[in-house]
Formats: structure tokens, sequence, C-alpha cells
């Protein structure tokens, strides 16, 4: 594949700069700029999914996306960063998801429905981006800050708005257990990242993620409201 040299195209025609992705230089690209640095992301992205991340090159990404490692490097300073700016849109995406999802009602078989929702939304967050998530709980156990700040937003935000529906039971008087919200919004924000990261592990065992979901929801509903699911109808 040709590899293409840098451009000054890349960054004609800049939108709006608040907000928006950067070159290295601070410069904010242009329509073909960004599509040039979309490109380099999703091939680092398909290229986590087969090697380590320590393994991955900037040659070899460039090459991938059909252009050359100066064109790489007019975007990003290094890999990591460019695993970093993946990471960081997966993170907003995966908020924006679990809290539209927690703020939906909690009451009797809809509230069922929400734990289920949740459970299997976190689910297919992690199945969809466990090359991501395998690289945030890799370099957040060696200490890397970037990744380490990351991973606590992604678990964080999540965490605080499940506490606030926990408070809002307690205060409501239908959650009578006395417990702190947000260290038990921390308990079952845990539970949902330790099974979704080993869910391969289940199934070897013959455990269906259906079943896991289901038991996921299941712990959520009951810890949150304080309540016994309803009876299903069927």
């Amino acid at each position: 594949m040709t590899e293409r040299a840098v451009s000054a195209e890349e960054f004609d025609d800049p939108v709006d700069s608040e907000g928006a992705p950067r070159a290295s230089d601070g410069r904010v690209p242009g329509r073909r700029g960004r599509a040039t640095r979309q490109r380099l992301l999703e091939c680092t992205r398909e290229m986590l999914a087969s090697h380590s991340y320590r393994d991955l090159r900037v040659v070899d990404i460039a090459r991938q996306a059909g252009t050359s490692p100066a064109t790489f490097y007019q975007y990003f300073p290094d890999v990591n960063t460019a695993i970093v700016a993946l990471a960081e849109e997966m993170a907003e995406q995966g908020n924006d998801l679990v809290v539209q999802l927690v703020g939906r009602s909690w009451s009797g078989a809809t509230g069922v429905q929400t734990a289920e929702a949740i459970a299997r939304g976190y689910v297919q967050l992690w199945e969809q981006n466990w090359p991501l998530m395998r690289v945030l709980d890799l370099t957040s156990a060696e200490g890397e800050h970037r990744f380490r700040a990351i991973r606590v937003r992604l678990l964080n935000q999540f965490t605080e708005a499940l506490a606030e529906v926990i408070r809002g039971e307690q205060e409501a008087g239908r959650q009578t257990a006395e417990l702190d919200p947000m260290a038990t919004a921390g308990v079952l924000v845990s539970m949902l990242a330790h099974v979704a990261s080993h869910l391969y592990g289940f199934e070897h065992y013959g455990i269906r993620t259906a079943d896991l979901e289901r038991s996921m929801a299941h712990v959520l509903y009951t810890t949150v409201t304080g309540q016994k699911p309803p009876k299903s109808k069927d």
C-alpha cells in the first residue's frame, strides 16, 4: 500500500476549535485531517485486538492506515497517546450509556428491566471494547496516570449516578438498609466490571453470558431498591 506524505491540506478548513481534537502541534485539523486522524485511531484499535499494546509500533499503524509515520506523528507523539485518545472516546460513550440507563425507573417490573438493561449494556460495552479495557486494566495496575485517570472516570461517573439512585430509594423509605450509598454503588460497579472482564472464563465453565446478566441484574435490583424482584407473569 502506498504511503502518503504529510500535507498542509490536512489542516485546511478547520472546525470550531472548542472541544475539537488537535494535532501534536496544537493545530485543529480540517476535514481531511480529521478523517486521517480517525483512520489512524481505527487502525490502532484493530491492531490492539491482535497485538500487545507494548508491541504496537508507529510504522505498523501507519502502514495499516495507508499513510506514513510522519503523518502519524502529525497527530500523536507516540502510540500510547493514540490509545489514550481511543480510551477517552470509549469512556465518554460508556458513561453516556450507563448514566442514561441508571436514570430510568427502578419501580417494580420496570425497575427489573432497568437493572437488566444496565447489566446487558455493561457487558456489551466491555465486549465491544475489550482490547481497550484490557489496556486500561494493565496500565492502571502499573501506575500509568493517563490510563488510570480514564479508568477512574469510566467507573466513577457510573458509581456516582448509581449512588444517587440508592440515596433516593433510602430517602423515600423503600431502601431501609443503612449502607453508605457511594460504597454500595462502588461494590455494584466493581461486580459489573469484574464479571464483564471474565466472560470468557465463565463461558469456559459452561456459564452462559445471558445467565450472568440475569444474575447481575438480580443483585443490582435487590441492592439498589432493597426489594425482591417481582415475580414474572410468564
